[in-house]
């Protein structure tokens, strides 16, 4: 018999109405000519909802949503089939502006402030995610926290839903991450990019070595999977059985936006399907892939993953000692 897939919800404290403007060679200070806009509900969590969705995951999402402009997110979750959970807050959802020079390829981010959570909010909202525990079986916590949200928030969260023996995966950065590394309890899966992980930890990892050190400690720790993001030279996936190097083919770029996203719902679908680590990390680099090519968080159709998955080089790091 095959085993059920399991539900997965997603929690996006600080969403964002994305601007995303492609103007190639544009430079600051000048007058300068856009090739093209687009507008997109975002946000770290509804972006991984929006991947899982695309791959046929049973998706809910959850978290704190403007009461005046959430209009683009419904439209979203009703034309995906995702469950929308969110709290209704007053105020409007943050615009986050996103400008794109595809002949440099590089985007810029430009992050508006979120909506404050009061403390009534954030009660309510803890209330619906575990409720939504009692029937979903892995969790994302991700993004950035708005004002009103301390530092520890994602940290309480991860030690309550692991008790309750559910799978947690953490995308997020700054204070939050570091509070999340330095709790009691880590994450199932822990997925930073490189210069996130700097920041966290305090100090450089100037060479591939220095990560697998650091991903190592996390392990120790008591993270499950610790996957780094590099960029154009892929990452670097890390369990205490194992380690691998997933790099990617070329591609043509239409915006890296959502890229660190799409992998995250990339290992959480090869969690899903119980992939191993290799499989996983093809798997996880070729919804990045799928995503760069395109605007907006949406995936290729499966035989265009299957292709990228293909020409995804992994490599099995030998003699890296975590224990």
């Amino acid at each position: 018999m095959t085993a059920a897939v399991p539900r997965v919800a997603t929690l996006t404290l600080n969403p964002a109405l994305d601007l995303t403007v492609r103007a190639d060679g544009w430079r600051r200070g000048e007058v300068n000519l856009g090739q093209h806009l687009h507008w997109a509900a975002g946000g770290k969590g509804v972006n991984v909802a929006s991947f899982l969705a695309d791959r046929g995951l049973a998706v809910t999402a959850t978290g704190l949503l403007g009461g005046e402009n959430p209009e683009p997110f419904e439209t979203l979750f009703r034309t995906k089939g995702i469950r929308d959970a969110f709290v209704r807050v007053p105020g409007a959802t943050r615009v986050g502006v996103k400008l794109v020079d595809g002949a440099a390829q590089e985007t810029t981010d430009i992050n508006l402030p979120g909506l404050a959570a009061t403390p009534e909010v954030l009660e309510e909202l803890e209330s619906r995610v575990f409720a939504l525990a009692a029937d979903h079986a892995v969790f994302v916590l991700a993004g950035s926290l708005p004002p009103g949200v301390d530092a520890g928030f994602y940290a309480r969260l991860t030690a309550r839903l692991r008790a309750a023996d559910r799978f947690v995966a953490l995308d997020t950065s700054g204070a939050a991450l570091s509070a999340a590394l330095n709790a009691s309890t880590l994450p199932d899966l822990v997925k930073p990019n490189i210069h996130e992980l700097e920041a966290a930890l305090g100090r450089p990892l100037t060479g591939e070595a220095d990560v697998l050190a650091a991903a190592g400690e996390l392990i120790r720790r008591g993270a499950g999977l610790v996957a780094v993001s590099r960029g154009e030279r892929g990452a670097l996936l890390v369990t205490d059985r194992e380690a691998v190097r997933a790099r990617p083919p070329r591609v043509s770029v239409q915006s890296t936006v959502g890229a660190g996203d799409a992998m995250v719902a990339g290992l959480v679908a090869a969690h899903a399907a119980g992939l191993g680590l290799a499989d996983a990390a093809r798997h996880a680099t070729a919804f990045s892939l799928g995503a760069i090519t395109r605007l907006g968080a949406h995936l290729p159709p499966e035989a265009e993953l299957d292709a990228f998955a293909a020409q995804v080089q992994v490599d099995v790091l030998e003699g890296v000692t975590r224990a």
